[in-house]
């Protein structure tokens, strides 16, 4: 039945189609239900069980089913990892065979999505379905959200800043390029202007040479070129 045909029912027969729907497999969420102005007039009226089935169906737990004063709403939302014990106890179950049963059950219909640890009698749960959010649990979740804003914004300066510097790295590295560049090219300027200049050294060996043959010799004296003979020493005698 949608939402829109239950506008359409009153009374009794509006009583009658809510808990048929409460038996529907499958369905976990029933604020779009509780909003109906219709349904609203049942909780002071001869139906008000019905209604008060409603809301607990939609906030409730199993032990407020019951009528046990434990604080477990939300206790598949609320923790990971859940211990047999806590769930034996809250479920009435009477052993862990039955309780493994319910947890299989509830994965394969996706209610919860985890693994049961039997080792250490635990069920460990990754996700469980969303429920109705309860009037009491508004201020919670505004929290939770505030608090991830807050995580975020300072994720966001992080990211700002990291990126600055590694702007300032980049243009840092630019000037030095460009300082490097321009050195080279006025190196380069340089060694082409001394190479294009005309040499200043020594004159060729063989200018000299022919310039020295154009002018007559001069004559040398015999005597000049042997080396006069010290005085006061006699050839020594070597003998054989």
């Amino acid at each position: 039945m949608e939402v829109e045909q239950l506008l359409s029912l009153s009374g009794s027969a509006l009583a009658q189609a809510v808990s048929s729907l409460l038996e529907t497999p499958g369905l976990y969420v029933f604020s779009d239900i509780l909003e109906l102005p219709n349904v609203r007039e049942l909780e002071n009226g001869p139906h008000a069980p019905v209604y008060q089935l409603l809301n607990l169906f939609a906030y409730g737990t199993y032990c407020d089913y019951k009528g046990i004063a434990l604080a477990c709403v939300g206790v598949f939302s609320s923790r990971q990892c859940l211990p047999y014990s806590l769930l034996l106890q809250q479920l009435e179950l009477k052993n862990v065979r039955e309780l493994e049963d319910l947890l299989i059950e509830a994965v394969y219909c996706d209610i919860i999505q985890g693994k049961l640890d039997q080792r250490n009698q635990q069920v460990e749960v990754d996700c469980s379905v969303g429920r109705d959010l309860g009037p009491n649990e508004l201020p919670n979740i505004i929290n939770t959200l505030q608090e991830w804003c807050t995580g975020c914004e300072a994720v966001l300066c992080g990211i700002e800043e990291q990126v600055s510097r590694a702007n300032q790295y980049r243009e840092s590295q630019l000037k030095v390029k460009v300082q490097v560049e321009t050195e080279v090219s006025n190196l380069q300027k340089t060694l082409k202007a001394s190479a294009a200049s005309p040499s200043s050294g020594p004159a060729p060996a063989g200018a000299a040479s022919n310039q020295d043959a154009d002018q007559p010799a001069e004559p040398r004296d015999p005597a000049s070129s042997q080396e006069p003979r010290q005085p006061g020493k006699k050839s020594s005698k070597v003998k054989g």
